[in-house]
């Protein structure tokens, strides 16, 4: 459990106690299987909508559920597990049965074609992302609320910087789960009358069942701290406590670092999505030639973006492990654009790779500032926000990720047709955004280090 090893201060008992390795990687551990569910999601979604049917310039459209869910649950859920305690707690509640919802999504999300008789193939499937979507987000919001809750100040470099390792090893995992059965012998052609890969297929189970086992074991070994002990380390009163304060009310007190961190979180994250979105696309065309969603090439580009994928998965997880001492050398903004100006010059350099080898030394760049993108902002932010108030302000916060995907997704398929409908080019255009996410990262963010 998180339970607190040592006093943070001499004789203040209204001060966090400090956390030992274990009970902060606990904290986080969930966030491992749903990353590889996540991951799974990042990596096979357009390779799926496309085996059933789904246009290419109409990509990015579909991928507009993750977002738009972001955006209407996360403060919703942020708000309602401040004003929640349980059993369980505050915050795990919404983290298991988030994770339940998805898990069941995941397993129906490849089975698509199965259930023609209830409803079109990609309609089936646009509705398995939707509730995908929408149950991840329920299960993410309260993991990074949970470190701000149970992490003293001191410590939150370390925390977010954990967080962030757990991450990107799930995403090394569930990217790579469909070409580690492809090489155990799992075919990875649709059989006939079928139309996704059956290496897809079970790839979602495993993800589905690692994202519960890991849930439930941050839910069993994580106790919160209770409102009354909560409110004795974080200096709320009950005069506050007391304080009724609407949405409207919270929306005017955003705390400027907030307003700050956004200018940088729209083009980085604008960056993501299209990244996410045309890497498989991109590189069956730049690199394999192809742009039949059914043919064998398609396929094996399709794993492949599941391998980069995981590479800069690795080389994020590796970042994450000297993100403390950076940023406490050099400070929280400057680790934070420098890694962000890495990521675009990672993205950039894709568009002018024919061997596919070659692709694994841009995705150091991109690995470096998914690394800072998972922890700066949060480390940054989790300081000024108001203790009592911490899970809406980060579902808030969201909107600063979920809105410039939602931009992305609606001018996606407009920026492909613009390019000459090769998605390379797109990737090269979410290059140039992180470039200007790291320029903006050290000109607009004033918060101190």
């Amino acid at each position: 459990m998180a339970a607190p090893v040592a006093s943070s201060s001499s004789g203040s008992s209204s001060l966090k106690p400090m956390l030992n390795f274990w009970s902060i990687w606990n904290i986080s551990f969930g966030f491992l299987g749903v990353q590889i569910g996540y991951s799974l999601q990042n990596a096979n979604t357009s390779r799926i909508l496309s085996a059933i049917g789904a246009d290419p310039h109409h990509l990015s459209l579909f991928w507009l559920a993750a977002p738009v869910a972001g955006l209407i649950v996360q403060p919703i859920v942020g708000l309602s597990s401040d004003k929640t305690w349980t059993r369980l707690g505050r915050r795990i509640p919404f983290i298991l049965g988030g994770a339940i919802v998805s898990a069941a999504a995941m397993f129906f999300m490849p089975n698509s074609e199965n259930f023609a008789s209830l409803l079109a193939p990609l309609i089936f499937g646009a509705t398995m992302l939707l509730l995908m979507d929408t149950s991840f987000n329920v299960t993410m919001q309260p993991f990074r609320a949970l470190v701000s809750d149970m992490v003293p100040d001191k410590q939150r470099n370390r925390g977010y910087a954990i967080q962030s390792f757990l991450i990107n090893f799930g995403a090394v995992v569930g990217s790579l789960l469909p070409f580690i059965l492809t090489s155990l012998g799992v075919a990875n052609e649709p059989g006939e009358g079928e139309k996704v890969a059956p290496t897809v297929i079970w790839s979602f189970y495993f993800g589905g069942a690692a994202l519960l086992l890991t849930v439930l074991w941050t839910s069993l070994r994580t106790k919160e701290y209770p409102p009354a002990e909560y409110a004795k380390y974080n200096n709320i009163s009950e005069a506050d406590q007391a304080e009724k304060v609407s949405f409207l009310q919270l929306l005017k007190n955003i705390p400027p670092t907030m307003m700050q961190l956004a200018v940088t979180q729209f083009f980085s994250w604008f960056a993501l999505f299209l990244m996410w979105v045309y890497t498989t696309n991109g590189i069956a065309q730049s690199i394999w030639g192809t742009t039949d969603a059914k043919s064998a090439a398609f396929n094996e580009a399709g794993n492949w973006t599941g391998v980069i994928f995981a590479a800069y998965s690795v080389f994020a997880a590796l970042f994450s492990l000297v993100l403390t001492p950076l940023a406490d050398k050099f400070g929280r903004r400057n680790t934070y654009a420098l890694s962000l100006l890495a990521g675009g010059i990672g993205l950039v350099s894709m568009m002018f790779i024919s061997n596919k080898y070659v692709l694994f030394a841009s995705m150091i760049g991109v690995g470096i500032s998914w690394a800072a993108i998972l922890a700066m902002p949060y480390a940054i932010l989790s300081s000024s926000l108001p203790p009592k108030q911490t899970g809406v302000y980060m579902g808030i916060f969201n909107a600063t990720i979920t809105i410039p995907q939602i931009v992305a997704g609606l001018i996606g398929g407009l920026a492909l047709t613009a390019l000459g409908g090769n998605a390379i080019y797109v990737i090269g255009l979410a290059g140039a955004s992180m470039l200007i996410a790291g320029i903006m990262a050290r000109v607009v963010i004033k918060a101190k280090d």
